[in-house]
């Protein structure tokens, strides 16, 4: 896995850049069949690499105490991540063992999950603790009732859950910091949006759209097709710098930090991205519901103190920034989504400044064939 140029490394890439006028390229460009977006043939595929892979979840802070729970579908699959008293984080099937029933939906906190239909209770590790009236299941043995598991693994604040086999992946030792462990979750939103989750993987790969798509966003305060663009295993890093970044010239090298002066993108193979924002952090799943439907699932995460007036504030204005930013390239998204059965293009042309989107793709089909192959 490729190491992240550090800090002092990106600043110095994108002043070069901003001096030349230039931007990070790729060798070639990338054709994306069309079809590749209507196919439900594909879309089955790409929802079995996603039960595959290890994929983000939740960020760990979502899970901050014992008894500290999300349940949610991922890739068509109910799931629910716990976090037990030993502190570990466990992921079930989030189906009851009795007549199969959701035991948990959204966020909260228990001392064990109790089935509303028949009130069989299953404790943080999973074990099928208590059946009402258990002489009416002669035979039952409790030992090999208990929830179904899947294994999770906690890496740089992120939990991550891999639904087919129990193996862990030595490659999530080898990732980068994400959500440092100051971090507190602010609260979690979803909605979904009518594109496919191809679609919307894409919108945050480039900034070369940065101009055309948020004249009044975003483009204020950032470069327009100005990145620095790195890849490490499946997964890609993109620096946006923000105009202040100019206040950086004056320091020594080495004292050049990001923080406040670029937003990291991290795209976690295959859904998710890691955004960070001055005072704040993104956790963001883009969960295929179906081919031209994904459900948007965004986390904020935030090091400012409770009750902190100015800081809320300050962060508010971000989220807020950061929201209209989104919603225009939802809305984008949308209308690419509206024209694929239009028969215009044959293939979508990414050109060598989305270099981060032809990794994604051919990341996927790589993974796609493996699946056929397995």
């Amino acid at each position: 896995m490729t190491t992240l140029a550090d800090d002092p490394s990106v600043v110095q890439r994108l002043f070069d850049h901003i001096d030349r006028k230039t931007t990070d390229t790729s060798e070639a460009s990338w054709r994306e069949p069309v079809e590749n977006y209507l196919s439900q043939e594909r879309f089955a595929a790409e929802l079995e690499v996603l039960r595959r892979t290890p994929t983000p979840f939740c960020a760990s802070a979502a899970l901050p105490e014992s008894g500290a729970y999300v349940a949610r579908a991922a890739a068509g699959t109910p799931i629910l991540a716990a976090r037990g008293s030993d502190g570990q984080v466990r992921a079930f099937r989030n189906a009851c063992r009795h007549r199969g029933t959701e035991l948990a939906s959204g966020s909260g906190c228990t001392k064990a999950f109790v089935c509303r239909y028949h009130g069989w209770t299953y404790g943080l590790d999973g074990r099928l603790r208590h059946v009402p009236d258990e002489h009416g299941f002669p035979g039952l043995d409790k030992s090999a009732r208990g929830l179904v598991p899947l294994a999770p693994v906690e890496r740089q604040g992120v939990v991550f859950v891999t639904q087919q086999g129990l193996a862990p992946d030595p490659s999530l030792d080898e990732l980068p910091p994400l959500i440092a462990p100051s971090l507190r979750l602010l609260g979690t939103n979803e909605r979904e949006v009518p594109a496919n989750w191809k679609i919307l993987v894409e919108g945050f790969l480039e900034g070369y759209h940065i101009r055309w798509t948020h004249p009044q966003t975003f483009y204020p305060v950032q470069f327009d097709n100005l990145n620095v663009v790195e890849s490490f295993g499946r997964n890609s890093r993109i620096a946006f710098p923000y105009k202040a970044i100019h206040r950086l010239r004056a320091l020594p090298p080495a004292e050049r930090t990001a923080d406040g002066k670029l937003t990291y993108v991290y795209h976690l193979f295959p859904n998710v991205m890691v955004a960070t924002f001055p005072q704040f952090v993104f956790l963001v799943v883009l969960e295929p519901v179906a081919l031209d439907r994904t459900r948007f699932i965004t986390s904020v995460l935030t090091d400012r103190p409770e009750h902190d007036g100015e800081a809320e504030a300050a962060s508010k204005r971000g989220a807020d920034l950061v929201g209209a930013g989104g919603a225009e390239d939802n809305e984008v998204a949308c209308a690419i989504q509206r024209s694929l059965a239009s028969g215009a293009n044959e293939f979508f042309e990414f050109g060598r400044f989305e270099g981060a989107i032809a990794h994604f793709h051919r990341t996927l089909d790589a993974a796609l064939g493996a699946s056929r192959s397995s």
